[in-house]
């Protein structure tokens, strides 16, 4: 029998132990096996229900590729309906230039299908390596349905290239409209990165880029679709599945009547300028004109570099929504708005002042544009012969404090709620603002200088029409671009016999032997009552005063005055308002004044026929209409520049801003601010614009 050794421990193994202890490994064995059992039970039944749909589109999307459609846009349309901005359909051809594969055999290809020219093929190249990866380019668009066809079916020859068929934005009246609707564009890389949204690099997509096209976009762009194709792993398309529709977009009714706006942006001709046409019953704007313009399907469609040099280097700054955006001195037509001025702080209509052609103040002497002067006059004829010497004497005895409370409540320096980004809103000056801005006290200078629309006073053209509707309709008119958005006015705190006055002088401008004779309309029981007006925007020194005040037409085109007009009609019956101004018009060219022009735009509203045959006469004498104009002008404006390799003039414009926001718009603006308060700061005796005169001129 073997002893066990002396300091080891004797351990018994038996049946039993062995058993228990196997058993016990068993268990646990089992309960591991258990526990994982369970979590990959659980797991799976996380996968298969809780996540179920994320999977399905996995999966789904692994067999199934998903491609946003662009939505159709709503249509801008007029008060008739008659469209503004409306669709077109439009197959076009783009690349993706990071899906792009062997770029130089892709091009070729393109270029044999759809029989591209060299300067495009130039074109496009230089866009492709310009562009963001993700941007399409643009290869060409408005195709036939023959070569869209031709690119669709070699598809698999053309990695990158996406044929589109959809729809595109269109502008019946191209320039007429350009800063009304604005247009639209592809969306901005930092569009792209601040949304995410797949659609804003969807080939064809667009978005509003300025002007009601940008301000209307969540009412105009509609809710997307989805185009479902399903491809092999390798990404061929084996077959077309159901494609969910896109929601086409809301339509915007305005209060424009395009037949009209296009009548006014015709009739400026070859001015710079613009109109704004208002219904004196509910202040509903029936023309917004800034000319010249820009076309909105040349946006739309991608500019090129050089339409785009070609606009923002014209002095007459087409990129700028003049009606909004213009700051000019209103000149003489503050006058009727100065005479209800004068009766609301107690001036009797019949007190008279005598106009000798200057009026001594201190040591300086103000001139009247009349230089034999005119004689005695009461309210009624100073605002009818516009004779600067009573509006200097009675607004130096009132104190220009008691004029600028009623310029403000007839819409001057006022802010609209009007869907536009783009506002300026001009400036009606008093002590109070004089001290804050400037530090300084007022003036007797300063109020003659007011008196006649210049000075520190600023308006813009919206705002001169505004001034005529509430002198026309005794009411608070606000001017309102949308059809629903049209809201009663109150009436002005204004005395009706004051405002009958009023309309009796603006009777006698047009139609009384007043300055504005040249606007008197031969429609038969319609006549138009208004206020000319001349704004200087440079000084006239005593040594040219002595030598012979130079015309505008010997000027070059800056230096030249600014010429406007507003008014109404029927002036017993106030129907429309009215307010033209010309930038530089300077009253050079009789049938492109300010008085004519307003007269052919009131009488289509009142006789369609007649103003139609005048504009058919006059028209061609200006070079034909805006678009043969325009086409000259690019054609002329390439001999000019050199005619740029095609290459760089043809390119797409990829920095382009909004015109409204554009360098140039932003130069002029500034230039012309500057050269305002330039002007009204040289306000000390013998250097002042009142010492000038207005430069006032008799139409007739």
């Amino acid at each position: 029998m073997n002893r066990p050794i002396f300091g080891q421990s004797q351990r018994m193994v038996t049946e039993a132990s062995q058993s228990y202890s196997f058993s016990r490994r068993a268990v646990a064995l089992g309960a591991a096996q258990g526990v994982f059992g369970l979590a990959l039970a659980g797991r799976m039944g996380w996968l298969s229900i809780v996540e179920n749909a994320q999977y399905t589109l996995k999966s789904e999307s692994n067999r199934v590729n998903t491609t946003p459609v662009p939505p159709r846009r709503g249509w801008i349309v007029d008060r008739h309906g008659t469209p503004i901005a409306n669709n077109r359909t439009d197959f076009r051809v783009d690349i993706i230039p990071d899906r792009l594969e062997n770029k130089g055999r892709v091009l070729g290809l393109l270029r044999e299908i759809l029989q591209l020219p060299p300067e495009q093929m130039d074109r496009i190249v230089t866009d492709l390596e310009n562009a963001a990866g993700f941007q399409p380019v643009q290869v060409a668009q408005n195709l036939d349905w023959e070569r869209f066809a031709a690119v669709s079916v070699r598809l698999p020859e053309l990695p990158g290239v996406a044929p589109t068929r959809g729809f595109s934005r269109s502008y019946p009246t191209g320039a007429a409209v350009a800063h009304l609707t604005g247009y639209v564009g592809a969306a901005s890389a930092e569009q792209f990165k601040q949304t995410r949204d797949p659609l804003m690099v969807t080939p064809g997509f667009k978005l509003g880029k300025d002007g009601l096209e940008k301000t209307l976009e969540h009412t105009l762009r509609g809710v997307a679709g989805q185009k479902r194709v399903e491809v092999t792993a390798r990404g061929k398309i084996v077959a077309e599945l159901a494609t969910k529709p896109d929601e086409p977009g809301a339509n915007a009714r305005l209060t424009i009547d395009i037949g009209l706006q296009d009548y006014a942006a015709r009739r400026l001709g070859t001015q710079s300028g613009s109109v704004v046409v208002l219904d004196c019953r509910t202040g509903e704007m029936l023309a917004m004109v800034s000319m010249p313009a820009y076309d909105p399907n040349s946006f739309s469609d991608g500019i090129s570099h050089l339409e785009w040099k070609m606009l923002s280097d014209n002095d007459h700054v087409p990129l700028m929504n003049k009606v909004l955006q213009g700051l000019y001195p209103p000149g003489s037509t503050v006058k009727p708005m100065n005479g209800l001025a004068l009766l609301h702080a107690g001036v009797s209509a019949d007190e008279r002042v005598f106009c000798s052609g200057a009026l001594r103040v201190g040591t300086g002497i103000f001139h009247c544009h009349q230089k034999r002067g005119h004689g005695s006059l009461d309210l009624k004829n100073a605002i009818m012969q516009s004779c600067d010497i009573y509006f200097y004497e009675m607004v130096r005895r009132l104190g220009y404090d008691n004029v600028a409370p009623v310029a403000r409540a007839l819409g001057l320096g006022q802010k609209f709620d009007l869907p536009f980004s783009s506002q300026r809103f001009g400036t009606v000056p008093d002590s109070a603002w004089k001290q804050r801005k400037y530090q300084t006290s007022w003036t007797v200078a300063d109020s003659l200088n007011a008196s006649i629309g210049q000075g520190y006073v600023l308006t813009n053209p919206l705002q001169l029409g505004v001034m005529a509707a509430r002198l026309a309709s005794g009411r608070g008119l606000q001017p309102r671009i949308l059809a629903d958005h049209v809201h009663p006015a109150p009436a002005l705190a204004v005395q009706p016999d004051h405002l009958a006055l009023i309309h009796e002088a603006m009777w006698g401008v047009v139609n009384g032997g007043g300055t504005g004779g040249a606007a008197r309309m031969l429609t038969p029981g319609i006549a138009l009552a208004g206020k000319t007006g001349t704004a200087q925007v440079r000084r006239i020194t005593m040594s040219e005063r002595a030598g012979g005040v130079l015309k505008n037409g010997a000027l070059p085109f800056k230096l030249r005055d600014h010429a406007l007009f507003q008014g109404f009609a029927p002036h017993d019956n106030p129907r429309y308002a009215i307010a033209v101004v010309l930038e530089h018009g300077g009253h050079t060219v009789r049938n492109l004044d300010t008085p004519a022009i307003a007269r052919d735009i009131m009488t289509y509203l009142f006789d369609k026929d007649r103003a139609l045959a005048s504009l058919a006469e006059a028209e061609p004498t200006w070079g034909g209409d805006i678009k043969t104009r325009m086409a000259a002008e690019s054609a002329a404006y390439r001999v000019a520049a050199g005619a740029p390799p095609l290459a760089i003039g043809a390119q797409t414009e990829l920095g382009a801003t909004a015109p409204t926001d554009a360098p140039a718009v932003r130069a002029a603006t500034a230039a012309d601010v500057a050269a305002s308060e330039a002007l009204a700061n040289s306000a000390a005796p013998g250097n002042t614009v009142a010492e000038d005169g207005s430069t006032e001129t008799d139409p007739q």
